[in-house]
Order: C-alpha cells, then structure tokens, then sequence
C-alpha cells in the first residue's frame, strides 16, 4: 500500500480560536432538558457547537504537544466498525465471535513488528499480552504483576515451598508479612508522572519510587550500576526495576544492549522484575540498520530480557483514543493477579474455563484490568495489516527525520539553546543528532521570551507544542509522533513559525 499519496495537504488551525470557544461553551446544555431534542436536531448541535471547538490534536500534523499520534485513514475507518458492532471483548467465545482472535493476532503482530531487536520470535515469550486503555493502565499490570513476583520469591526464600505468598490473594500487608519484608521498591530513572499514579494504584506508593540515574548531569536518564545494585541489596526489600524506553521530557532512552543484559543479570540475582515503560519508545525497533538510526535503536535492543513493557498503540501506531499494549512473559502470574474467581457465569457460554491456562487465547477479563472492554484491537489490526512492517518504517523514518532537522536549526541558532544532549561513551560523534529521537527539547536565550515562548508558538494556532520544566528553568518541546509527518513541509512551517515568533509576529 502507497500511503504516502493519503497525506493530506491542507490542515486546518490546530487550535479553536478564543471566540470559536467561548460560543462553544455558551451553546453546551448545562442541565438534562424535559423533552429531548431528537436524534436530528442534536446531531446539528454537535456539528455547529462542539465540533468546532475540538482541538486538531489527531486531524493536524502540526501539532507537537505531549506525545500524540493521529489516526491514518484505515484505523479511524476500523474504529467506526468498532463502534457500529460494539462488541465486549472480554471472555474468550470462540464459538460465538471473533473478537478475541483478532486481538490475538493483533498483538502477535505488534510483536513480530518489533522482532529485529529481540522482543517477539517465538509467539510463546509474551504469553501474556492484552490491549488496554493505554501506557497508564499497562504500567499499572506491570507493577501488579512485578508486586506479586517480587513477593512470592522473597516469600520462597524466606518461607520455602509450604505455601505460596501471594498479595493477589492475602492483601499487600499480609503477604508482605508472611514474606518478612518491609517494602517494595521501584528503582528507575526520570520516572514519568504515571509510574507514581501506578505506584499508588497498587498499593506501594508513590514514595516507592527511587531515582538511581547517573549523577553526571547529560547521563541521568541512565541507570547507574553501582547505584542499583546498592538500592537492590537493601534488607527486607523487594525490587521493580522500571527502564525508561524514551523520557518523556527528552526522547532519551535508559539503556543500549549491554548496559540492559548488566541490568538483568543483577535483577536475576537480587529476584528483582524488570518493567519496561516504552509507550513511545517501542517502535524504534522499525528503523532500518543503519548508522543514522544506530544510536536510538541501541535503546531498544535485547528487550527480550524484561518481564512486561508498556507500549501505547495511540501513540507511535497512530491508532484512536485510547489504546494501549501491555505485554508480559507471565500467563500464570497474570491470570493469578487479575482473574475473576468464582464467576460462573462468564462461562456458560463458553467451551472453556476463565482459569484456564492451556488454552490458545485467554479471556482478556483475567488478565487484564476491566471486565468490560472496547474492541480496542480492531484498529490497531487495521493499521498494521495495512501499512505493514515498512509503511511504519517509514512513518517513523520520517518523524525522526523531522526532529532532527528542528534539532538542527535550533542549534545553529544563537535564538535558542538545544537542551538535553547526552554526553556518554555510546555517543559515536558521526552524527551530532544521533541521539534523537523524536522529541526535541529547546528553549529562547533571552529569558523573558523562554517565559512565554510556549505560549507565543501555541497562539498562532499553526503549531502547537509542550511547556515543561528542564533544569529549574521553562522549556518547550516538539513531540513528533502523527502519521501525517512530511520533512521538508513541516520544516518549513517550524522555521517559519520560530522565525515569526522571535520577530514579534
């Protein structure tokens, strides 16, 4: 499939105008009426008063705030399937729809897509894999899971093989006292916000996170050895060690190859559980084998290694709100954490059991949080069959590309100081853009142009971009993620736009 020829040319504003929202607002229904308006009449409503106060997040290759992908053509064509059929997809019913095996091989394929770097391969390795509402809700399965592991082996060695120590079925208190621990920890690097949300979700804590970065300022994305060994010999503590597959504020990634096999040998040693959160991050494996992309593909190498990785299908697939892929090596320990006991009637219409684990295709409501669930995968399935390994190659190829190219004028400009360039001996010095990705992280020079810059971009309504915080000081971020990128166009909207911006336009 050509899908460079579906690009669109024209775009609209990214943002609604101040107006355009203001008559929005004045037109919503802010109590149920008595007598409905009617099918008719409400879809001119939504038409005339929502619609075009709807930001072009999905609908505009120009916008560059917070990590969000569009939706091609084929997946937003799928999704209104989705919505037509409206199925649940949460108990396996092989015999009744097909929902589960699409989901099935959707996910199958999502692995044999990043496969290159080690992660896929043989369709057992992630026996445990399910779609979710996305990378917040797979962190929390990959701290649950990694909570129930960490305390039944601390459990075995502190109480044999009597009787097993489970928080899925004691409660976290009770089985941390049969284990005799104190705590779970979660060791990591630049945690992204959601990683605490989790944290507190399952019980440990947002306190239970711990930085263990380098503290060489350009390395703190990056785990420090000696830090993580020390944090995993703490007495009467489990570990979760969480690898950052692309930093949020940065693009950077936590590992290459060899430092993630160092990390697997102490997290076998210390029975720690490795969690790897590339909501972004994991189609970097699609970039071709070369040395333009050699530095950022080394982040995604022997992934293998970890128990569960977080991925974001709305992201980087370029699929609709809201879909997320959280995949693990642990059938077993996830249907023990997230199965429906004693509900019979989830099986009476079914020609297998919810507990059991020999079947091809689990029901996605045991391991998974919600018993009621989208048919998320349809789109994600659409996508894949129709762009395939190469179009999505491509796709990313080209948001590189274009990070790149802002990356570089940005640098050359005595306007604006490039921020968050690494300086570590995997940096190859071919290229002085390796290491990005597809987030580029800037500020102005002149301070009191960085303390609007954000909001000087965002009101021309012809890009819109991230405000954060680097170094104690405001910075903005261009997150290229849409399906829609084309280099040379695009780059001459930045430029042009920076350029207005510093010339007061």
């Amino acid at each position: 499939m050509n899908n460079q020829t579906t690009r669109p040319k024209d775009h609209s504003p990214v943002l609604p105008s101040p107006s355009v929202l203001a008559h929005s607002r004045s037109q919503l229904l802010y109590h149920l009426p008595n007598t409905g308006l009617g099918d008719n009449a409400t879809q001119s409503h939504l038409l005339d008063s929502i619609v075009p106060a709807l930001n072009g997040s999905s609908k505009s290759p120009h916008y560059y705030g917070f990590v969000t992908g569009g939706s091609t053509p084929i997946a937003s064509f799928a999704d209104n399937l989705v919505t037509k059929h409206d199925q649940n997809v949460q108990v396996h019913l092989p015999n009744e729809t097909i929902a589960t095996n699409v989901e099935a091989v959707a996910l199958q394929m999502v692995c044999e897509m990043i496969d290159p770097v080690g992660i896929g391969g043989e369709e057992s390795h992630w026996d445990h894999r399910t779609c979710t509402t996305g990378a917040t809700a797979s962190n929390v399965l990959g701290l649950a899971l990694g909570r129930e592991w960490v305390v039944q082996q601390v459990g075995l060695k502190s109480q044999g093989t009597v009787a097993r120590v489970s928080v899925a079925e004691d409660g976290i208190l009770q089985a941390m006292q049969a284990a005799q621990l104190d705590t779970v920890q979660i060791l990591t690097t630049v945690a992204h916000s959601s990683l605490r949300k989790a944290a507190s979700i399952v019980g440990l804590g947002q306190n239970s996170v711990i930085d263990i970065g380098s503290s060489i300022p350009t390395q703190a994305h990056r785990p420090d050895l000696k830090k993580l060994e020390a944090a995993l010999q703490t007495p009467r503590t489990a570990s979760i060690i969480v690898i950052s597959c692309a930093e949020v504020n940065t693009g950077l990634f936590a590992t290459d190859g060899p430092l993630l096999v160092s990390i697997a040998k102490l997290a076998k040693q210390y029975n720690a559980w490795i969690h790897v959160d590339a909501a972004f991050g994991l189609t970097a494996a699609l970039l071709p084998e070369s040395n333009e992309f050699e530095y950022v593909r080394r982040g995604v190498a022997n992934l293998h290694l970890a128990d569960s990785i977080t991925g974001d299908a709305h992201k980087m697939l370029n699929v609709p709100y809201d879909c997320g892929i959280s995949l693990s090596r642990h059938l077993d320990l996830a249907i023990q954490v997230f199965q429906n006991p004693n509900a019979a009637y989830l099986n009476t219409a079914s020609t297998e059991t919810t507990t059991s684990q020999d079947r091809s295709i689990p029901s996605p409501l045991n391991i998974g949080i919600e018993n009621s669930r989208r048919f998320r995968a349809l789109p994600v399935y659409a996508s894949l069959a129709a762009w395939g390994r190469n179009g999505y190659s491509d796709m990313i190829v080209r948001q590189v590309r274009l990070a790149r190219r802002i990356a570089v004028y940005i640098k050359k400009s005595s306007a604006f100081e490039l921020l968050a360039i690494p300086e570590d001996a995997n940096r190859t010095k071919k290229d002085e853009m390796e290491h990005i990705y597809n987030i580029v992280l800037f500020r102005a020079t002149d301070a009191t142009l960085n303390e609007q810059l954000t909001q000087c971009i965002n009101a021309t309504s012809t890009v819109y971009v991230s405000g954060t915080r680097w170094e104690g000081l405001s910075a903005t971020r261009f997150a290229i993620a849409n399906w829609q990128v084309d280099v040379e166009r695009d780059f001459d909207v930045v430029r042009g736009l920076l350029e207005g911006v510093l010339n007061g336009r």
